[in-house]
């Protein structure tokens, strides 16, 4: 359920930024500028909650056990696709009590372990006492290995798929043991790079010899109504052939009317808007004060950096395009969807907030999809982590779904 409002965006956030460059973000945006020349943006709140939704699973005969559960994204997706959760389990303390807060997992096991340190038969009981028609198993194992940061190292000298970070051979040994009706595997976009090919190989050699068929869907969240641009990678596995396929629901406005029958990507206004509020803002975790503070008021919505280079025709070039991280002061626009919510971004790594700040919490889990109504345990650093890491529980739960048709 959605609900209309007007958004006030104050001429102060914006009155530091070229006129030309302005103009650029702001064309084609539906706004109206009142007496004070402060923006006015009509808008939707966006958003849905989870604890009311508990009998979408209550009676299900599919269900899940979770690895490297993290903060539940692909748990929620899992249970908002009818996939009833019974045990998740992370060795992240925070992340654990992040799952256990909430109502919508009262029913699950909660485990704080490394995935090292447990069985398959440490599961008999919890899966006998539930006696599901068909099982399956979640998890996106730590991809740090495979991520695009490791490009800035030879190949010589990456580990990739012998990284001790690499926790993809213990899940597999999970679901050896097991031996579950299917399962998905989820990691980051980066681990089918060619520099990974040897990675992705052995994980097809792995699902082949458990005797599994699998797709492998690569996908970017915004294609699908997620607020956010984030490309990641579902090898989705099961006993029986599988031929799975998602088909985009969403794309650019200006290509809508060469595809009457796609939705416009979502807009953050929509999903962050009544997050911007002093109730949920703690001012020294947003606060953007120091080096680059004053250049990130320079920053167009929608642009990083590089708006404030000479090859972005800016009059006062401050940085070389190509020289820093192209996250760096990176900034939402309110009317297109997010730049992908990093876990652990750099003092200038965005995206931050078109009014110069850093996104606060709820903002940050609603650009996710998380529900409005679910908790986190820990720092707000901590926080900020577990929902970075995460997959959008809205896209887990149309990958879920998909993944329940060919069980």
């Amino acid at each position: 359920m959605t609900t209309e409002d007007m958004y006030v965006l104050k001429k102060e956030a914006l009155k530091n930024i070229e006129k030309f460059q302005l103009e650029e973000a702001l064309n084609d945006f539906n706004y109206k500028i009142d007496k004070d020349g402060n923006l006015l943006i009509p808008y939707k709140h966006k958003g849905y909650t989870c604890s009311d939704k508990k009998e979408v699973f209550e009676d299900s005969n599919v269900q899940a056990l979770s690895f490297f559960s993290g903060a539940g994204g692909l748990d929620i997706g899992a249970q908002l696709a009818g996939v009833k959760v019974l045990s998740t389990l992370d060795f992240y303390e925070d992340s654990v009590e992040t799952i256990k807060s909430n109502s919508f997992f009262d029913h699950s096991l909660h485990l704080n372990k490394d995935i090292n340190d447990v069985k398959g038969i440490d599961f008999s009981d919890i899966i006998k006492k539930n006696n599901p028609s068909k099982l399956i198993l979640l998890g996106g194992p730590p991809c740090q290995p495979f991520s695009k940061a490791g490009y800035w190292v030879t190949n010589k000298k990456r580990k990739s798929y012998d990284d001790p970070r690499n926790m993809i051979e213990q899940y597999f040994r999970m679901i050896s043991e097991i031996k579950p009706d299917g399962f998905v595997l989820e990691n980051v976009e980066s681990i089918v790079h060619p520099s990974n090919k040897h990675a992705v190989e052995n994980i097809i050699d792995h699902i082949e010899s458990l005797g599994y068929k699998y797709t492998i869907l690569r996908l970017n969240s915004a294609d699908y109504g997620i607020p956010q641009k984030r490309k990641r990678v579902f090898f989705l596995a099961t006993k029986k052939d599988i031929k799975a396929e998602l088909e985009i629901t969403h794309c650019d406005i200006k290509k809508t009317k060469d595809n009457p029958d796609l939705l416009p990507y979502e807009r953050v206004i929509d999903w962050i808007g009544k997050f911007d509020d002093p109730v949920y803002i703690d001012e020294k975790y947003v606060n953007t004060s120091g080096k680059w503070g004053e250049e990130l008021t320079w920053v167009p919505p929608g642009k990083n950096y590089i708006a404030l280079s000479e090859k972005a025709g800016h009059p006062k070039p401050t940085f070389v395009a190509g020289k820093r991280y192209w996250s760096s002061l990176l900034k939402l626009h309110p009317g297109l969807p997010s730049w992908t919510i990093i876990a652990s971004p750099g003092h200038w790594e965005g995206p931050f907030h078109w009014n110069n700040r850093r996104l606060n919490i709820r903002e940050a889990a609603a650009l996710q999809t998380f529900p409005d109504d679910y908790l986190f345990s820990g720092s707000l650093r901590s926080q900020r982590m577990q929902i970075g890491n995460a997959v959008p529980p809205l896209l887990a739960k149309i990958i879920i779904e998909e993944l329940r048709r060919w069980l």
